[in-house]
C-alpha cells in the first residue's frame, strides 16, 4: 500500500541556520560549479566527530577522509583533480602514525587520479582532517531539478554503516572490506546515468534526512513508494547516490544499473507536500 507522507516543515538546525546566514546562489549542492565547469567541494573529518582512532589505523583514517570528499565531486558528475590538505595533529603522533596517515592520503588520492597539491598543518589535541577537492565537470549533476511525479531512487544498500557504527560502539570489531572503512563510490553509475538523471547527491547523512534536503530545496514533498526501516533511512554515512529523474526513464536507468553493477531501488515519488526530518544526530 503507499504511503502518503505528509509532514510539516522541519525547524532549522543549528548547520542550516549558520548557512542561511550567508546569501549566495552557490550555496546547496555537494559542491560550488564556477568558472565554466571547475568544481570546488570541501569537508571536514574529526576526531569524535566522525571517527575514533580506536576504531580506525591512521592509513584507514586518511583513506575514509580523502573517499567522503571525492564522493561529493562523483556526485556532482565530476572528475576529481586536485586536493588540498589541512591536517591538525597531535604531538603524540611518531613519525611512523603520520607516514601512514600519508600513504593512506596518497593512496587514495592516486586511486582517483587525484594530485594533492598543499594545504597546512598545524599541532592540536586531536587529530581533524579538512580536504579540499577541486574538480572539473561539462555537466554537473545539481539538487535543483525535481517537477511533480519524478522518481526518487538510491543505489546499493542502506543501513550497513549504522549497524557497524552500533558495533563499534559496542567494542566490537568490523572487518578490513566493511563499508564503514572500505567505502565504494559509484562514479561508473553516474557517468552511465547521467544523461537520464535530474537531480543527484550523495547520501552523507542518511535517506531521510537527504531526501528531506533534496525536496526542500525544490520545495517539494514526496509520497514513499516502500516501507524503510528507521535502521536504513537514518543510517548516515552511506555514500551511495540519491537520484531523481522522470518516470519515462526508469527503464533506461535500469540498463544502466545493470551495466554498473549497480543496485538501485526506487523508493518515493515527488509530490506537493511536506516533509519532516525524522533522524537523531548521526555523529558523536
Amino acid at each position: 500500500m503507499v504511503e502518503q507522507v505528509k509532514y510539516e516543515e522541519v525547524l532549522l538546525n543549528l548547520e542550516n541556520y549558520f548557512i542561511s546566514k550567508f546569501h549566495n546562489k552557490h550555496i546547496g549542492d555537494d559542491g560550488v560549479v564556477i568558472d565554466g565547469g571547475c568544481v570546488y567541494s570541501k569537508d571536514a573529518f574529526f576526531e569524535d566527530v566522525h571517527f575514533k582512532k580506536e576504531w580506525l589505523g591512521y592509513y584507514d583514517i586518511a583513506k575514509r577522509a580523502m573517499l567522503v570528499n571525492i564522493s561529493d565531486a562523483i556526485a556532482m558528475h565530476a572528475n576529481p583533480k586536485y586536493a588540498l590538505l589541512s591536517v591538525a595533529m597531535p604531538k603524540s603522533m611518531s613519525k611512523k602514525d603520520i607516514d601512514a596517515l600519508a600513504k593512506g592520503f596518497s593512496d587514495t588520492a592516486k586511486e582517483f587520479g587525484v594530485e594533492i597539491i598543499g594545504g597546512d598543518t598545524i599541532s592540536n589535541m586531536k587529530l581533524d582532517i579538512t580536504i579540499t577537492i577541486i574538480s572539473e565537470t561539462k555537466k554537473p549533476l545539481l539538487r535543483k531539478g525535481l517537477r511533480h511525479r519524478y522518481l526518487l531512487a538510491y543505489t546499493g544498500m542502506l543501513g550497513n554503516s549504522y549497524k557497524e557504527l552500533k558495533k563499534l560502539q559496542n567494542r566490537g570489531k568490523i572487518h578490513n572490506r566493511s563499508k564503514f572503512i572500505d567505502i565504494k563510490l559509484r562514479e561508473d553509475f553516474v557517468k552511465r546515468a547521467y544523461r537520464h538523471l535530474k537531480v543527484g547527491m550523495d547520501i552523507s547523512d542518511g535517506l531521510f534526512d537527504d531526501t528531506q534536503k533534496m525536496l526542500m530545496f525544490n520545495k517539494m514533498g514526496a509520497v514513499f513508494l516502500r516501507n524503510i526501516p528507521k535502521r536504513v533511512g537514518c543510517s548516515g554515512e552511506e555514500y551511495e547516490m540519491l537520484v531523481g529523474f522522470d518516470p519515462r526513464k526508469l527503464k533506461a536507468l535500469k540498463r544502466v544499473a545493470q551495466l554498473s553493477r549497480t543496485k538501485l531501488t526506487v523508493f518515493a515519488k515527488v509530490a506537493r507536500n511536506r516533509v519532516k526530518h525524522r533522524c537523531k544526530n548521526h555523529h558523536f
